[in-house]
């Protein structure tokens, strides 16, 4: 699979797992002629015949079922032998453990969650074997991080740049990854185009409707599961990308969260970040995205302490 770089920014990736178990138990019937029997035995009896007991529900990588207010979620974001797309290229066990102490920078009062932003779909701009201008890691390489993330006790996010395909079909072939209490999915709208149209060469968009439509999806497997709160993030450059934002809604068991991606120096990236948290639909949680690269060329790589600046404070915050 060949991975294109474009010239503002990033791209991706992939889909497999899960089981379940059933228990059952028979009625007794009590003889009449032994009910003068020492209480001890049939207290025996009910032992045998006692239920199991029921399965704990499954927990997020460091306990609880909620993400948000309780944990402050950090993440490193990349792809298998692509360094220009962010951290998590390669060595991952030496990335996981830097994550770790980045994330321990952002705590303000919160439990640290680092998260592990895997790019499972890649935007590209070739058409590729079905013209839908995107590319998918395997999915041996999805379960080689969802491998570390758990060594680690970190949540996995798997990211989608749809290029022509639709997003929610994307999303489906993920279904058996998502059935997992810890991992998550970011949608990156940017590199979501219609019919006739190339990725990187023109603005990708998405709509409220949209995002509600994969929510939903998301919202329904959390039930079936009976899944731990699902991470579910979108990325966000400027206002046109999402459209129609008004109606986005909550979703039972979904934190749905904004990342904004703003781009140049401090000042911008903070005034990018102001007009697209304004007004937020309820619900929506806010996140806040910093580049390596793109940041030091504008100045410099904001500080975690500049970060919980913001307001909204960020309860996600991504670096690539």
């Amino acid at each position: 699979m060949t991975l294109v770089r474009f010239p503002n920014r990033r791209a991706v990736l992939g889909s497999f797992l899960v089981g379940a178990a059933v228990v059952g138990c028979a009625d007794v019937q009590a003889d009449p002629a032994t009910t003068d029997r020492p209480a001890a035995k049939s207290g025996a009896a009910a032992a045998q015949i006692a239920p199991a007991k029921p399965k704990p529900l499954p927990q997020l990588p460091r306990g609880g079922r909620k993400l948000f207010p309780a944990h402050q979620l950090v993440a490193f974001v990349g792809a298998p032998g692509a360094p220009a797309l962010g951290p998590l290229d390669s060595n991952l066990d030496e990335r996981a453990r830097r994550l770790e102490r980045l994330a321990a920078a952002h705590r303000g009062g919160r439990t640290p969650l680092p998260v592990m932003e895997l790019i499972v779909v890649t935007a590209q701009g070739a058409g590729g074997w079905d013209g839908k201008y995107r590319s998918r890691i395997k999915p041996a390489e999805i379960g080689r991080y969802l491998a570390v993330a758990r060594k680690h006790k970190m949540l996995l996010m798997l990211d989608v740049q749809p290029g022509q395909a639709r997003p929610i079909d994307e999303v489906r072939r993920l279904e058996p990854w998502l059935r997992q209490p810890d991992v998550g999915l970011a949608l990156d709208p940017e590199w979501e185009v219609g019919p006739g149209e190339v990725p990187g060469q023109v603005f990708g968009r998405t709509s409220g409707a949209e995002l509600n439509q994969i929510a939903g999806y998301l919202s329904a497997l959390v039930t079936k599961y009976r899944l731990p709160e699902k991470l579910f993030v979108f990325h966000q450059l400027t206002k046109r990308i999402v459209q129609n934002e008004a109606v986005l809604r909550g979703y039972p068991g979904v934190a749905m969260v904004k990342s904004v991606d703003g781009i140049g120096t401090r000042g911008a990236k903070e005034a990018t970040y102001r007009q697209l948290t304004t007004q937020l639909p309820r619900g929506v949680h806010t996140g806040f995205k910093l580049f390596y690269e793109e940041d030091t060329r504008h100045g410099a790589l904001m500080t975690p302490a500049q970060v919980l600046t913001l307001r909204p404070r960020p309860e996600l915050v991504i670096y690539e």
